[in-house]
């Protein structure tokens, strides 16, 4: 249990660490014209994000499970490889990666790292990492409850971060004859 809640803090940390790079991000972001979109979804996404954290920490402690190894360790290593990618997308994105949706307008679409393969790779990290990380030590009320309600949320994220990429795209390359 002692290993789970020390988990838990290292993840939250993690977060502290991702808000302050998306704060430098914002910055730069606004010093180059960066429009912000989306911002009425964005306390419920750090409400549910937070809710997660809380809840992983609130079920191990009211509803006391034992460790599983069979679901544990597998869990543990989608949680891991979930930061893993997520740290990909921000690297990739350099100052362009945020938690908000800010796009600079007339860059073009980033298409290296994990966005060779999909185009928004962050999100796939976050479902891992919503079921993964309470399901380490068998917190499978919060795992259910953040992907139930995650799942609306990423789908308004998704629609936004679509919206706001396809209005600030570059114009088209005229055709050459």
């Amino acid at each position: 249990m002692a290993s789970y809640t020390v988990l838990i803090l290292l993840v939250a940390a993690e977060r502290v660490a991702e808000l302050v790079v998306a704060r430098r991000n914002a910055s730069w972001s606004r010093a180059h014209g960066g429009v912000v979109y989306g911002d009425g979804h964005y306390p419920v996404m750090v409400a549910l994000h937070t809710a997660l954290l809380v809840g992983c920490l609130a079920e191990t402690q009211l509803a006391p499970r034992p460790f599983q190894p069979l679901l544990g360790w597998p869990m543990l290593a989608h949680t891991l490889g979930a930061q893993a990618l997520r740290w990909w997308c921000i690297n990739t994105l350099g100052p362009r990666w945020n938690t908000r949706v800010i796009v600079v307008p007339g860059l073009p679409l980033v298409t290296a790292g994990p966005y060779r393969l999909l185009r928004h790779p962050n999100y796939l990290a976050v479902v891992v990492e919503g079921l993964a990380l309470p399901l380490v030590h068998g917190a499978w009320l919060t795992a259910t409850g953040f992907t139930l309600l995650n799942l609306p949320l990423l789908t308004v994220r998704l629609r936004c971060e679509n919206a706001a990429l396809a209005r600030s795209a570059p114009p088209p390359a005229p055709a050459t004859p």
